[in-house]
């Protein structure tokens, strides 16, 4: 790779991605020219136009910048972006090497002190918890986030204090996180996921043992308790556990749902920090937050830094995001893609509005996802009241035969179900139950929730 002191250009295709847009917005900020390709126009994108970064959205060759120049210029990709594509392809004739995002990242990330989160889910919400939890404190921090804070309305944070840490998601799709040397780590879940790469569950559990041997000499990992990590008294790392049901080395003692807020006492090996107060709704998220809070504090964090941190995060958008909020309707849009994020997701609404209606819509992502776990989705999706299903999001994907969301529905045993297209879901919205809406997928299902907010809203004042 080029020398970063030597890069006068940036170009990515598949800028519009949210690892690859904090790229481009990190290059931005240093200087260097960016531009893009990515195949649909998002808010996201629109806002990297917004910062004066170039986003182009055909694959046209005329429309790849004439002053690319293989001695200056870092090509950076995502591995979405199919092999006959042509702006890629000829890219590759000129003489350009390609850089995935990883790559990238991980020589950003490995030369300061990096606090890396992995996990097949929560890792976004604890990555920026714990940018937030730096961020409130004395000692700062930069941060690459899988999601835009609702804190700061971005993915990337720019460290302005000469702090030494970046705290960055570590994705574990196409083994990416193996790029990183951290001196801290989080894993917060090992599930068996993207089974398209790695095959097998044991594979994944490898791939996240092999991620954890990275951490630098004298770091320390934060993990789940319970997670087959492993990591014997010779280790040049310490381990801590964390947990909301069990004792560990960080867990959450005497926690209550106050006004639709979590309060808890957070018990570290050294100390107790008593009524903690989490400004986000959600169980799942309070033990992302101790997750958070157990890095922070190694990190150097003070307890008044966590209790300040955690009573003013405002959360992820598209992590539990509560869109709507009246007498008559909550609308909850939520990322989770995965049954054991579902499970999570749809158990902390049941926690949260107990004896209210719960009617979840849910758009399958992947051919491969759904086909692998199928069964898993519908003993997910039968802990709702009413559910919905929509077709499934192929995003990088080609169609599998034999493979839709019927083979989900099919396996719901809750007869209250109905399958229907997204142009359908709108006329459905008006006829939802009174209670709670809670819209489920990482594919393009953001883009319905204003319109089913707007139906809800009809529906109420009718």
């Amino acid at each position: 790779m080029l020398k970063f002191t030597d890069i006068k250009q940036v170009y990515f295709l598949g800028i519009g991605g949210i690892g690859m847009s904090a790229l481009a917005r990190y290059f931005a900020s240093q200087g260097i020219a960016v531009s893009g390709y990515d195949r649909t126009q998002t808010a996201l994108t629109a806002e990297l136009e917004n910062e004066g970064i170039a986003v182009h959205y055909n694959d046209d060759l005329a429309l790849l910048p004439a002053t690319l120049d293989v001695s200056d210029s870092l090509i950076v990709y995502t591995p979405a972006i199919p092999s006959t594509h042509q702006e890629l392809n000829t890219l590759i004739e000129r003489g350009f090497n390609l850089h995935k995002r990883a790559e990238v990242l991980g020589i950003i990330c490995n030369s300061r002190r990096t606090i890396a989160v992995a996990g097949t889910h929560g890792k976004t919400s604890v990555s920026t918890m714990t940018a937030h939890i730096l961020k409130s404190s004395a000692i700062g921090c930069a941060a690459f986030m899988g999601g835009i804070s609702k804190n700061y309305q971005t993915n990337l944070l720019l460290d302005t204090t000469g702090s030494e840490w970046i705290v960055a998601e570590a994705d574990e799709f196409d083994r990416s996180f193996l790029h990183l040397h951290p001196e801290l780590a989080v894993i917060t879940a090992m599930d068996a996921d993207h089974l398209d790469i790695y095959g097998t569950h044991e594979k994944v559990i490898e791939s996240f043992q092999l991620f954890a041997s990275q951490i630098k000499e004298g770091g320390a990992l934060v993990m789940k308790k319970g997670l087959p990590v492993g990591s014997g008294p010779s280790a040049k790392y310490k381990t801590y556990s964390y947990s909301i049901i069990e004792t560990a080395d960080f867990f959450a003692e005497n926690i209550e749902l106050k006004d639709g807020f979590y309060q808890f006492d957070l018990k570290t090996p050294e100390f107790r920090i008593e009524k903690l107060v989490l400004n986000y709704p959600g169980l799942l998220n309070v033990e992302n937050s101790v997750a958070a809070s157990a890095v922070a504090l190694l990190a150097g964090a003070k307890p008044d830094d966590i209790r300040r941190a955690l009573a003013t995060y405002s959360g992820v958008k598209r992590r539990f995001d509560i869109h709507l909020n009246n007498e008559t309707f909550v609308l909850i849009d939520d990322y989770a893609h995965h049954p054991e994020e579902l499970r999570a997701t749809i158990q902390s609404v049941r926690d949260m509005y107990r004896g209210r209606t719960i009617t979840g819509v849910f758009q399958p992502h992947l051919y491969s996802r759904t086909n692998d776990f199928a069964e898993g989705f519908a003993k997910s999706l039968d802990l709702l009241d009413e559910i919905v299903l929509l077709d499934i999001y192929p995003a990088r994907e080609l169609p599998m035969e034999g493979v839709s969301s019927e083979i989900i529905f099919k396996r719901i045993k809750n007869k209250n179900k109905i399958r229907c297209s997204k142009s359908e879901l709108m006329t459905l919205a008006g006829t939802f139950k009174p209670g709670i809406v809670l819209m489920m997928g990482a594919g393009d299902i953001d883009m319905l929730v204003e319109p089913v907010k707007e139906q809800l809203v009809k529906y109420a004042n009718f």
